[in-house]
């Protein structure tokens, strides 16, 4: 057991960092396209304020993680370990084809997948997946409203200023968006690992001495270890680092053409977004709220700036990616359990 507990830890922490190389493109696709900062410089940046939401958010994200998905008393080892390795493979895959998918929605996908195949619909808790449900549809729509209305906002206060000077500012406000943005985007996909790790500890803790006495406090009942913590934020910080590039082109050139300007408010519009669930503990993607405000930004230079193409190819992965991982998943939990066990 501890040895399939050990490797779910290693999964985890490679889907983490997986997550933050994916998810690079939600941080620093805008900064880049607008030639604010260099890729390399960009990456850095984003980095650096992934790992800073450490000092900032608690952890309610990952207690839904955690607790509000699937009933504890059906997570095993094996359970996790499927939804890991399931997660791993589409996110990968996705990565290497440039989609800007929904991480946090593959893992969810992957932990549904197992226990809906073995225990059927009386595992899955219903509240918290229609939460999680609502929120698939609601942080892009939310991303692309405030998107719009912060973007028109900021050209109806600057619509007397030189062009120029408009540019040059903006440049500068936009180190400040994409920085909190980046802390929004620590702060919630962070936390869906430290989740995951933690209710798999949780749930072997009390037949383990070993997981028990070292890595977890039964006692304490679910909560998320400080290690962990700390942990889960410094590895998503290196997966961003080394940067989803196809995914960050497609974000940053592939949905419309952005200034300084137009990233500033793309990036306050899914800032907003993403710190607003994060407090209330709402495990939304991050996907999502960027694509939803960049759409939004876009749409106020017209429908036609928009190229929809791109935008319904990003779309047909996120449609896939809960499906998809249910079922890549749900298979793996068969063979684990049949031949492993």
């Amino acid at each position: 057991m501890l040895i399939i507990v050990i490797a779910g830890v290693l999964i985890a922490l490679i889907f983490d960092f997986l997550n933050g190389m994916n998810d690079a493109a939600n941080s620093i696709a805008t900064i880049v396209s607008t030639r604010v900062l260099s890729p390399g410089a960009a990456v850095l940046w984003a980095a650096f304020w992934n790992f800073a939401a450490f000092f900032i958010f608690g952890v309610s994200v990952a207690k839904t993680m955690g607790k509000g998905i699937i009933e504890p008393d059906v997570v095993n080892e094996y359970l996790i370990l499927s939804a890991l390795i399931g997660s791993v493979v589409w996110v990968y895959v996705c990565t290497h084809f440039g989609l800007p998918i929904s991480v946090s929605h593959a893992l969810i996908g992957g932990m549904i997948g197992p226990a809906l195949f073995i225990n059927g619909t009386t595992a899955l808790i219903s509240s918290g997946i229609f939460k999680i449900a609502i929120f698939i549809v609601l942080s892009p729509l939310i991303g692309m409203i405030l998107g719009f209305l912060i973007m028109s906002l900021t050209l109806f206060l600057f619509r007397k200023r030189h062009p120029v000077k408009v540019e040059g500012t903006f440049k500068i406000l936009q180190l400040f968006s994409s920085a909190v943005f980046s802390l929004g985007h620590g702060g919630n996909d962070a936390q869906k690992t430290m989740g995951i790790i933690a209710i798999l500890l949780f749930s072997v803790a009390g037949s383990n001495e070993f997981i028990s006495n070292n890595l977890y406090d039964i006692e304490k009942g679910f909560h998320v270890p400080g290690w962990l913590t700390i942990t889960c934020y410094a590895v998503i910080s290196l997966g961003t680092i080394t940067g989803g590039w196809r995914v960050i082109k497609t974000l940053g050139d592939g949905l419309s053409k952005l200034k300084p300007i137009h990233g500033f408010s793309a990036e306050t519009a899914g800032a907003c977004t993403l710190i607003g669930t994060a407090v209330l503990g709402i495990p939304v993607s991050t996907t999502h709220t960027i694509t939803g405000s960049i759409i939004g930004v876009g749409m106020t230079k017209g429908f036609a700036s928009i190229k929809w193409k791109t935008a319904k190819k990003i779309v047909s992965a996120w449609v896939l990616t809960i499906p998809a991982t249910m079922v890549i998943s749900g298979i793996i939990y068969v063979i684990l359990h049949n031949f492993i066990k």
